[in-house]
């Protein structure tokens, strides 16, 4: 950019060019999210104000992020926030950006959630907190609990919680899996985890935007994804009560793969797969026998 009068309209314009150069996904958008970002205002004013000139400080701010997400650092690390369930969470590269598929995970929990009874209910690998807040907003009443083996990542589920009302009915726990609330000698009728599922092997092929940035405890699922997974599957009997569920978001290919293990283990009915929005096997939800 030169020394020269740019009104938002053009500024877009350009940026638009440039990240459509760089094989950047959704050039126009990112374009739009990062300048409202830098002027402090709502996408739709950058239409309403198209012919407005930035200031000097305002493009020198605006071209810092334009480097930024060329070098293909996520939008959401850069801004410092994602919209999760109508939720505007708090992100940065200590916790997983949480993606719409994971929505459909909320959705099949809340589908069984009752609406007045008192239930415990445990999220694994919490993360940014996304899935526990959404759960805690919809069912309020009940009791939540929220485990990750981050402190940096339990800090800004933490503050997520605050910024929704939210820190009083979430309880946030630092361990590895069950060892958060090992100490409880508590019992869930819910166990709710979106644990890494990729592939060791896979991840170096992933959008740099994740391969590069995203914290890779969060993706990293072992040789063939599902270490994690079970895991969870294996010692949950110990912290569920009868006839609790299990519900976990994985891969599109891993669907057998999990229904062979729990049938082996004989402690599970009831095992059930949905399809997220693009018709891809997503959750898996299975009862305690």
């Amino acid at each position: 950019m030169v020394d020269e009068t740019w009104t938002i309209i053009k500024t877009l314009q350009w940026t638009n060019t440039s990240f459509q150069s760089h094989e950047i996904d959704q050039p126009r958008t990112d374009a739009e999210v990062l300048l409202a970002h830098a002027l402090h205002t709502k996408r739709i004013e950058l239409y309403t104000n198209h012919d407005k000139p930035l200031r000097d400080q305002e493009l020198k701010t605006f071209k810092s992020l334009i480097q930024r997400r060329i070098l293909r650092e996520p939008v959401a690390y850069i801004i410092g926030k994602k919209e999760f369930w109508s939720l505007d969470l708090m992100v940065n590269p200590d916790v997983l950006i949480p993606r719409p598929e994971t929505e459909c995970l909320v959705e099949a929990v809340l589908n069984v959630i009752p609406k007045g009874a008192d239930c415990n209910i445990l999220d694994l690998g919490t993360g940014s907190g996304a899935i526990i807040l959404a759960l805690a907003h919809e069912r309020p009443g009940h009791r939540f609990y929220a485990v990750d083996r981050s402190e940096a990542a339990l800090t800004v589920a933490r503050k997520n919680a605050q910024r929704h009302g939210l820190e009083k009915a979430i309880t946030f726990l630092q361990g590895d899996w069950f060892d958060g609330v090992r100490n409880l000698q508590k019992r869930f009728n819910i166990i709710v985890s979106n644990p890494p599922y990729i592939p060791t092997h896979q991840i170096k092929g992933l959008s740099p935007e994740i391969a590069q940035y995203e914290p890779r405890y969060a993706l990293d699922g072992g040789k063939n994804g599902l270490d994690a997974v079970r895991f969870i599957i294996r010692t949950a009997p110990d912290y569920l009560v009868s006839e609790g569920k299990i519900f976990l978001e994985i891969g599109y290919d891993q669907r057998s793969e999990i229904a062979d293990l729990t049938k082996k283990l004989g402690r599970y009915k009831d095992f059930v797969c949905q399809k997220d929005y693009g018709k891809n096997d997503r959750v898996v939800q299975i009862t305690l026998a």
